[in-house]
């Protein structure tokens, strides 16, 4: 079972590629086929297997010799690796499908956004979507509450916040993240949302020191906040519980 999880999260990753490539252009990603961005040539099936293709090309095209993107690979290679923490935190369940297809989603909202500095809404909606789906059926199938109270309070004070961080900074933060934030407010609820909001925080003042401190940023360049909204969203969803059950214990 493992197995097939790497290896569909492999496959999903090749398509994800897609997706960061095409829905920023307000391309189709459904039509034409996969093809060279360089010299437009269609990929066979052989050139498309997820990143033993980019290992057998030696990360060029076949047909022109351009040198491909080291994204793919990596971006295949992370989607399986988060399938499969998935499966071992969940196991093989509707939540299982639900958070490995929410982290396909938000895995191709960091590359778009670090890429592009932009998160599109297509993809938040889709988020928003499969929360929906997710809920009704662990309602109807598992008796499980749909909390939608909670789940609406969430979206209502991560974007409320986020909006006012953008209204004070005066463009400080995008309006991607404050959909975003909305987004994971409705799938975590208040609890769980605020949670992420401060690890986000935390991890983008962390990462944005080493950045500027090895001068791969300067003050002046932007550093997309979204992969820092994802990051708290996947160390919540993972060990939420966790870090704040240990926080009250230390209070207590």
């Amino acid at each position: 079972m493992t197995l097939l999880i790497l290896l569909y999260g492999l496959i999903i990753g090749s398509f994800l590629n897609v997706c960061i490539y095409r829905i920023p252009r307000g391309e189709s990603i459904a039509w034409p086929g996969s093809h060279c961005p360089t010299c437009s040539h269609s990929l066979s099936w052989y050139d498309n297997i997820p990143l033993f293709s980019y290992l057998l090309l030696k990360g060029k095209c076949r047909y022109c010799r351009t040198s491909i993107s080291a994204q793919y690979p990596v971006v295949e290679s992370l989607n399986a690796v988060l399938y499969i923490i998935m499966y071992l935190k969940f196991g093989f369940g509707a939540d299982f499908i639900f958070y490995s297809l929410i982290s396909s989603v938000l895995l191709s909202i960091i590359f778009i956004d670090l890429k592009e500095m932009i998160i599109p809404d297509s993809l938040v909606l889709s988020i928003l979507a499969l929360s929906v789906i997710h809920k009704a059926v662990n309602y109807f199938f598992y008796g499980i509450s749909l909390e939608l109270i909670d789940s609406f309070l969430g979206l209502i004070l991560a974007g409320g916040l986020f909006a006012a961080i953008v209204i004070i900074s005066r463009g400080g933060m995008g309006g991607g993240d404050v959909t975003l934030i909305g987004a994971l407010g409705f799938v975590l609820g208040v609890k769980y949302i605020l949670l992420c909001i401060f690890l986000s925080f935390i991890s983008g003042a962390i990462i944005s020191m080493v950045l500027l401190a090895t001068k791969i940023k300067t003050r002046k360049d932007p550093i997309p906040f979204g992969p820092f909204i994802v990051l708290g969203f996947f160390i919540t969803s993972l060990w939420g519980k966790v870090i704040i059950n240990w926080y009250f214990n230390i209070l207590l």
